[in-house]
C-alpha cells in the first residue's frame, strides 16, 4: 500500500513538472488517502499485537 502511495506522489510530481494540474492533484489526493489509510491499519495491527500477547514487529 505504501507502493502504491508513492507512486501516486512520483506521479503527480511527473504530472506537476509538466503541467498537468489536474492529474497532480488528483494523484496527491489519492497518495494522502492510501498513507492515511496504511497508519490506520499499521496501528490496528500493533494493537492487535499488543493484545494477543506478542511483541509487535520492528
Amino acid at each position: 500500500m505504501l507502493r502504491a502511495a508513492f507512486g501516486f506522489l512520483v506521479l503527480a510530481i511527473i504530472a506537476g513538472i509538466f503541467g498537468f494540474g489536474g492529474i497532480a492533484a488528483l494523484s496527491v489526493d489519492i497518495a494522502r488517502i492510501l498513507v492515511v489509510l496504511f497508519l490506520i491499519l499499521f496501528a490496528v495491527a500493533l494493537v492487535m499485537h499488543a493484545l494477543r500477547g506478542k511483541t509487535p514487529p520492528v
